[in-house]
């Protein structure tokens, strides 16, 4: 798969100001993570979060049937679930 920043001819550049050190040194982390530029990975970041895939509903129920599959068949009662969302809030 190629990039969609890769297709383009002319490329608009942008200079970001300010980023909080929390933020560069996760994107640092993550391009070292990936082995790709700071640029690169800031590119790939946005256009995860800009341009979202789209996904057709045969494929989407496809997943979901194969997610329910993955379940364990045990079921629980009422009252189990509860004291598990309790536990879960302490």
């Amino acid at each position: 798969m190629v990039p969609l920043w890769l297709e383009k001819a002319m490329p608009t550049t942008l200079t970001l100001k300010n980023i909080p050190d929390e933020v560069y040194e996760r994107l640092k982390a993550a391009a070292e993570a990936h082995r790709r530029s700071l640029n690169s990975e800031a590119i790939v970041c946005l256009e995860t979060v800009l341009t979202p895939t789209k996904i057709a509903p045969s494929e989407r129920l496809a997943r979901a049937r194969q997610l329910r599959a993955g379940l364990s068949t045990t079921k629980f009662r009422a009252c189990d679930i509860d004291t598990l969302k309790r536990q879960g809030r302490s």
